[in-house]
This record gives structure tokens, sequence and C-alpha cells, in this order.
């Protein structure tokens, strides 16, 4: 399945209930954990995410910032194989970037549903590309927002961002000298950057804030500094690998932290093993590093309502004689 035809079958809303129920059932022990192998150079890195729920899905995203400037290529690229998970079948091949997409702008609005206060939000969006995008589609689902600080050090993806909101939500696009105080004024913050500096402070996150930090996904990224997310509550997608390649990575490397300090991890929260929001003044932090289940619960949308709906190339892999076009 291509690109467009994931477009197709997967909708914000439908991703953001699977996502939500495959992170209660990791939490219940009724999943098994996630896996993850990453390897980098100095351009990028790959990183192959493995999970097993109904069927077995392993993803092999590649993430290469530079891409747009220097080949026109999307900055995430890859594919996922869904196999049968009781004798290993291969059933499909689906493009990645989309589904990426998706699945973790759901996790940010499933984290802001549990985690943000209901209140009429403010919210900044660091980052206006496409995960920008979809973080925002996935908040107005859960919040009622007001207005919306958009940054990026491309102003023609806040151009972008503004001309596809016109219609919802108030976007005010913000300098990166504007930033400090579009944070202050926020209770919704989201960080999706390919940031390997951190650039958001302690001392501008107001109290009752919910942060979203989404951009760091490898051990080099980091968006928050470790000071905000080891004085507050910390909610990781997984814990283990945040540990390894998340913000909370950082706070560990600088001895802020530890592991142990972590509050809990989202699914906790969903299946009521954990209280999420226990007070309006709390700024808790989500530490979003896209896992399997989440290419899992959204693969199987994809490919279910695909077979259903007759969209996408058949190949039988199976059979002695290939032809190669």
């Amino acid at each position: 399945m291509t690109r467009s035809d994931v477009s197709s079958l997967l909708s914000i809303e439908e991703c953001m209930d699977a996502v939500e129920n495959v992170f209660g059932l990791y939490a219940k022990g009724r999943i098994s954990p996630p896996k993850v192998l990453a390897l980098h150079n100095d351009h990028g890195g790959i990183h192959i995410k493995a999970g097993i729920g109904k069927y077995f899905v392993a993803k092999l995203n590649a993430n290469f910032p530079g891409n747009s400037k220097r080949y026109s290529l999307p900055t995430i690229q890859g594919v996922i194989v869904l196999n049968d998970a009781e004798n290993g079948r291969l059933l499909a091949l689906i493009d990645s970037i989309e589904l990426t997409i998706v699945r973790t702008g759901a996790a940010t609005g499933i984290a802001a549903k549990w985690l943000s206060n209901d209140v009429l939000s403010t919210v900044t969006i660091c980052g206006c590309g496409n995960q920008g995008s979809i973080s925002l589609k996935a908040i107005l689902k859960v919040r009622t927002v007001e207005r919306v600080f958009a940054f990026d050090l491309d102003e023609n993806q806040i151009a972008r961002l503004k001309a596809e909101f016109a219609d919802e939500v108030k976007i005010i696009p913000t300098s990166i000298y504007e930033l400090p105080a579009a944070l202050q004024k926020s209770n919704i913050v989201v960080t999706c950057t390919t940031s390997k500096k951190p650039f958001v402070h302690k001392d501008n996150i107001l109290p009752g804030t919910f942060v979203a930090a989404v951009g760091a996904d490898n051990e080099d990224k980091q968006e928050i500094f470790s000071s905000l997310i080891a004085s507050n509550k910390l909610v990781t997608d997984f814990t283990d690998q945040c540990a390894s390649i998340g913000e909370l990575h950082h706070a560990i490397k600088e001895k802020r932290m530890a592991k142990s300090d972590v509050y809990a991890e989202l699914g906790e929260v969903i299946a009521g093993n954990k209280s999420g929001r226990t007070s309006k003044e709390e700024i808790i932090i989500f530490d979003s590093t896209g896992t399997a289940l989440q290419d899992v619960a959204a693969a199987t949308i994809v490919y279910e309502k695909a077979l259903t709906m007759g969209i996408g190339t058949k190949l039988n892999f199976a059979e002695k004689t290939l032809i190669r076009v």
C-alpha cells in the first residue's frame, strides 16, 4: 500500500481510538513489549521498531532531517511489514510515512486527553510541518482551543499551518524571539522538531501546562531542558525506550533523574493503574518517542480496511518465478 492508500484508510479519530486501546492493553499485560533497533550516520538514522498484537508488525524507518534541502526528499521514509502472528505469513507491505505521522499525532492527542487540563486552551506548536499539523488536529479532537502560537524556523511551514487551520482556530505566527512569551501564555505545548539542542526552558512553562515532547526519537535529539523534566511529572510512551532515545535519556545522562523517577507510562494511566493529572497546577511532560505498539494499532486498521475496500496492489512473494519491473 502506498502513502496515498494509507491516507485514504487511516483517520486521526480511529487511529486515536486504536492507539489508546493498545496502550491500555499493554499496561494490562495483554500485549508483549515492543522492541527497537537504531543505527545512525552523520546525516540521519534508521530505526527498526517491532511489535506484536493481532498481527506482527515491523517498521523500518529512515529519518534524515536534511533530506528536503539536499535531495527534495521527505525527512521520514520507510516501509512497514505486516505478518500473520500465528504462522508468520507475509500479509502486507505498507508505506510508513503517513502511518508514522498519524500514529504519532494520535499519541499526542490521547496524552492531551488524559494529562492536560480540560479548559479553554492556548497551544504552542514548535515545528509546523506534518507532525505539527497532525498533533494540532488530534488536540482539537479532545480539547477546545482558543488560539495557537506557531513556531518554526521555516516561515513557509508556519504559513501552511495557518492556511490549513484557517477555518478552525486562530494561528499566531511566532518567531524564535517571541517563543518564550508564547510558551508563558500556553497551557498545552507540543515540540516536534529535529532539534539537537534544547530550547524549552523550565522558566517559560506555566503551572498546569501539559508538554508533549515528540521530536526526540534518537539519542542525539533534544528539545526540552532536563531541568524541566526532572522537576515535574514525567509520563512516557514506553519508559525503556525513552531512557535510550527520548528526553528521559538526556535527563539520565545529566544525572538529574533515574528511570525509576518516571511517574508512569501513558498506558498505565489509560488502564487506571496510575492516576493522570492530580491537580490543576502540576506540570506534566509526555515523552513521546513513538513505539511499535502504535504501528501495530495503525497498521491493523489500514490492512483490514484495505482488504474490505479492495485498496492496494496485490503481490505474491510465494511464487517461484517473479516478474521484476
